[in-house]
């Protein structure tokens, strides 16, 4: 009998493995990656799912079951990790008004609730003391975070230092980094041109540009953040929504939209109201956040393992419609890449009509099992980039006729090239980089986009025409135009010639680096051709560069080096170089910044800077450690070779420096170091 029973359990013990490891696989995706795999409502129903075969089976207990613990987002890019004054636990995810209700029948008879919009973003921890902002820390796996004050710093909206007399030496504000929905979209629209994956929400674009190592960069993007919780010892008032009341007198960035209710009826309202209203916010929104007001009743509440007993978040549904795949098309991209596209029945989703949805690669099409004539969910949610999530009857193919191994072309739709894809990549690409139309201009809009050349004038259609004329093949061509020949194309004319020539002839002064990135070489951004760019300072020394040399640059994997080495392997690519060069490209440091490495002093070492600093900035000292050899790092470790230590050193890396013996040297000598 007892075997019998063991044969019964054994699919349901192997089940609890089984989502133990899927759920663990999902936090990473979600919170270091960036790049979640299931929606909350899924992830949410396998949680409790697995709650409910861990209660069922209490002798496969382990303390590191994602039951027992929040996602982690702690990185290994360098940012100090510090241990949070207070547990930064996750919230309990509600979707219906009989949860919500649930949940209110287990609280204080009468008791106050505070109802604010969730955003949807990436958890932050701010730590004032004296009313200076001195850490900054995200969420990290709810017990420790990666300090991230640097680039919290670039958002506009957070203080540095809150001038008072009515402060307490120390509190800690709670929030949400966000980028709002312009500057998503925008950052989007970037990398589509670099052909870069398109962030798929503006939570993960925000999530990566924290963890960004370039502050400059992090300000670029334009981040906001909208805090919404105060802790420490000695806060004004007895009540969440008092202490939130403070926190905007002091200047700190508050919602509007924040109520306290009395019911669920006035809950269940006000969630109605803002899942309609929510869309005419700049920011992106998933929900709503329900608190406890009273503090003392917060407390007796408590705390689960991984939640509060005193809030909860209601998730707004993912709006999607059904609608009709007439057909797929492909394109392909600068780098030969084709994609599928989704051409869709219009449908009317979040406000506007969705017509078209990327379906990313062959695998995508392979995993939803989808053809054209099928009916298929289209979704938005948070997302402002529609994405087709499954079909109408996914276990029954409407169309048996059409084998989906007929769907993907196995040769190019635009030069009809056999088409190949390279072990470990998701895509098919086309391998005829100087024959194919779209990847032929779509390099020369890499090279004269704003990054690169900066050639005003010549944009998407004039190098469509220019090329249909027989006047543009390659980028070096550029340099051979005429103002004849322009100035005769239709909607030219010789203004607009004179223009644009003006922009090539400026082009040839933009430095090396930003000609490197200009090249298009595959998967050479804009920061990696930086790096190379101080490594090899000039075209002459980056051709005949080893694969083991590349790799030794930060940031240069295998990958990367293959292909630069393939870049010069290839004759076309060095006809078109030396003819850039006689234009008058810069094809080599010109001695003006920081192109180049200055010296080799710093070669091999690992430098930690921390404080401020009078003669140059943190991010100018970053570069003048680069461009003597050294490696900067965020974090102390026993590599560390030593810190170049400002006034107001952080007192956590001062502790451990001294704890590993690794020398702290000033401003002073550190630039005498380098000059001597």
């Amino acid at each position: 009998m007892l075997d019998l029973f063991s044969e019964i359990e054994q699919p349901e013990r192997e089940e609890l493995k089984r989502l133990r490891k899927e759920l663990e696989e999902a936090n990473y995706k979600y919170y270091v990656l960036n790049m979640p795999t299931l929606s909350d409502r899924e992830f949410d129903e396998k949680m409790h799912r697995l709650q409910d075969l861990e209660a069922m089976f209490p002798d496969l207990y382990d303390p590191k079951s994602p039951t027992q613990h929040v996602g982690s987002d702690l990185g290994k890019k360098g940012f100090e990790q510090v241990k949070h004054k207070y547990p930064m636990l996750s919230l309990a995810n509600s979707y219906s008004r009989e949860e919500i209700e649930d949940w209110v029948r287990k609280l204080p008879a009468g008791v106050e609730i505070v109802c604010e919009l969730k955003y949807d973003g990436l958890s932050i921890s701010l730590w004032y003391e004296h009313g200076r902002l001195t850490r900054a820390l995200t969420r990290g796996d709810g017990q420790q975070g990666d300090d991230v004050l640097q680039n919290i710093k670039t958002i506009p909206s957070i203080p540095w230092q809150i001038n008072r007399t009515d402060l307490p030496d120390f509190f800690e504000l709670r929030g949400e980094v966000l980028l709002p929905w312009e500057r998503f979209e925008a950052l989007n629209r970037e990398r589509e041109e670099q052909e870069e994956p398109l962030f798929a929400n503006p939570r993960n674009a925000a999530s990566g540009t924290l963890k960004l190592q370039d502050p400059r960069e992090v300000a670029r993007r334009g981040l906001d953040a909208y805090l919404y919780y105060m802790l420490g010892e000695n806060l004004p008032g007895t009540t969440h929504y008092e202490r939130l009341t403070t926190a905007k007198a002091w200047g700190f960035h508050i919602s509007d939209a924040i109520k306290v209710c009395h019911s669920v009826d006035e809950v269940m309202n006000y969630i109605a109201y803002w899942d309609t209203e929510r869309k005419n916010l700049p920011v992106a929104t998933d929900g709503i956040v329900l608190k406890v007001n009273d503090l003392a009743q917060q407390d007796e509440l408590g705390f689960t393992a991984k939640t509060p007993r005193w809030a909860i978040a209601y998730k707004f549904p993912a709006e999607k419609q059904l609608t009709l795949l007439r057909e797929i098309t492909y394109q392909v991209g600068r780098t030969g890449v084709v994609t599928p596209v989704a051409n869709l029945e219009p449908v009317q989703l979040s406000g506007t009509m969705v017509q078209r949805a990327t379906l990313h690669n062959e695998d995508f099409i392979r995993s939803l099992d989808i053809r054209p004539g099928d009916r298929v969910w289209v979704e938005k949610g948070g997302e402002i980039i529609p994405k087709i999530t499954g079909k109408e009857n996914p276990n029954t193919p409407i169309n048996p006729n059409t084998p989906i191994t007929q769907i993907f072309p196995t040769v190019c739709p635009e030069c009809g090239t056999e088409l190949v894809r390279i072990p470990g990549e998701a895509a098919w690409r086309c391998p005829n980089e100087t024959g194919c139309p779209p990847q032929i201009k779509g390099k020369i809009e890499h090279f004269v986009s704003r990054k690169a050349m900066n050639i005003d004038g010549l944009g998407e259609e004039t190098i469509d025409l220019l090329y249909r004329q027989g006047l543009l093949h390659n980028i070096a061509d550029i340099y051979d135009l005429k103002l004849a020949d322009i100035a005769s194309q239709e909607r030219l004319g010789e203004k607009s010639a004179q223009n644009m020539l003006a922009g090539i002839e400026a082009s040839k002064q933009v430095p090396w680096s930003r000609v490197l990135f200009a090249l298009g070489i595959r998967m050479v951004g804009e920061t990696t051709a930086k790096k190379i760019a101080r490594r090899f300072p000039s075209i002459d020394s980056l051709q005949w560069a080893t694969t083991e040399q590349l790799c030794a640059i930060e940031d240069v994997g295998p990958q990367i080096a293959e292909n630069i080495v393939h870049y010069f392997e290839d004759m076309r690519n060095v006809e078109i170089l030396n003819r850039l060069r006689e234009a008058g490209v810069q094809l080599e440091a010109n001695g003006e910044g920081l192109e180049a490495n200055v010296s080799d002093k710093l070669a091999g070492q690992t430098i930690v800077i921390s404080g401020t600093f009078s003669q140059h900035s943190r991010d100018e000292y970053k570069d003048l450690i680069e461009a003597h050899g050294g490696k900067n790092s965020g974090s102390i470790s026993k590599k560390t070779s030593f810190v170049l230590a400002g006034e107001n050193m952080g007192p956590e890396k001062r502790k451990k420096a001294e704890a590993l013996g690794i020398p702290l040297i000033t401003e002073d000598e550190f630039l005498e170091r380098i000059e001597n």
